[in-house]
């Protein structure tokens, strides 16, 4: 019971995170809107004057996309971590973020419309995934050490088939859109954006909660979790699947987000342990305050300019990454 309320109490903390980044997501910017402002125009979706137009029209739809977005990362790292048992793993490192980039780029480059994008990335995130996972397959299973090994060389490839299509694209224009897009970056998305990459985020987290139990038992290893009656390749086939999905949702509106799905997990595993039944939960509002938060920064850091959000999280990422690989050595 006591562990449950620590539980409960991890989540309550997130979720009052995630609320109070979202009010402060809305509320600054360019023009500071005061929190009344925001509540009054928020109740009141049919008002006319500047107010309302700011955050109906600018704020208020970027900071659901950076909420999207951190969540569908957050989701699909627990995910690969759970089915792997590596902490050390989340979707940049296994490829397919990379591979939905590309795709994407091409699609930008070739004039295809931004409500494709979502379906476009999906295909391409779970060709890449299942191919790097072919890559690392070590007798019956999946090793973790090659899955990012392949991971890391096939984003590399990726990443320079990437700089060709800049090189290449048929105008300035195009290079630029690539180039900001790549950064991470949740610029000129409105509703309409929000709704595509919605879709592919709750058909990415229905699979994800529906394989929640089995990811529970494989926590155990492979051997118990087969006595108990779990179809490995299945609950590997719906993960890689799932977390395609939300792979594909995140990339289509804001590009290259890495560390989110890396950093995340372990931040909730210490606040509500590491059963999956709490882990995914969890993880929505860690994700996403952490996105909002960090859109919030890259937005106002500069003005009038913006920083690239990808690189933003990149800067915090990678120290993180250093941290949790030299202790886990450690620890071994």
């Amino acid at each position: 019971m006591a562990v449950d309320v620590r539980r409960g109490a991890g989540i309550a903390v997130l979720v009052c995170a995630l609320a109070i980044a979202v009010v402060a997501g809305v509320a600054v910017g360019a023009v500071t809107l005061p929190i009344s402002a925001v509540a009054t125009a928020v109740l009141h979706p049919h008002a006319t004057g500047d107010v309302a137009a700011i955050v109906w029209a600018l704020r208020l739809p970027r900071v659901l996309i950076a909420t999207l977005v951190g969540a569908s990362l957050a989701i699909s790292g627990s995910l690969l971590q759970g089915m792997l048992r590596n902490g050390l793993v989340d979707p940049y490192l296994t490829g397919g973020s990379a591979g939905a980039a590309f795709t994407i780029a091409v699609a930008i480059s070739l004039g295809v419309p931004q409500p494709l994008y979502a379906g476009v990335a999906f295909g391409a995130a779970l060709v890449t995934t299942l191919g790097v996972a072919s890559l690392a397959r070590s007798g019956r299973g999946v090793s973790p050490e090659r899955l990012i090994l392949a991971g890391i060389a096939v984003s590399s490839l990726f990443a320079g088939l990437t700089t060709l299509i800049i090189m290449l694209s048929p105008s300035a224009a195009v290079s630029l859109t690539i180039l900001t897009w790549l950064g991470g970056s949740l610029v000129g998305h409105g509703w309409g954006e929000l709704a595509c990459a919605a879709a592919y985020a709750l058909g990415g987290a229905v699979v994800a909660f529906a394989v929640v139990p089995a990811l529970n038992a494989i926590r155990l290893g492979d051997a118990r979790a087969i006595a108990l009656g779990v179809n490995m390749d299945r609950t590997r086939w719906l993960t890689l699947i799932g977390s395609s999905l939300l792979i594909a949702s995140a990339v289509s509106v804001s590009g290259i987000i890495g560390f989110v799905g890396l950093i995340v997990p372990h931040v909730v595993r210490a606040l509500c342990g590491a059963d999956m039944r709490w882990t995914v939960p969890a993880s929505i509002p860690a994700g996403a305050a952490m996105v909002v938060i960090a859109d919030t920064v890259a937005r106002t850091a500069a003005p009038p300019a913006e920083l690239p959000i990808g690189v933003l999280l990149s800067v915090l990422g990678v120290p993180a990454f250093l941290f949790i690989a030299f202790r886990r050595r450690r620890g071994a």
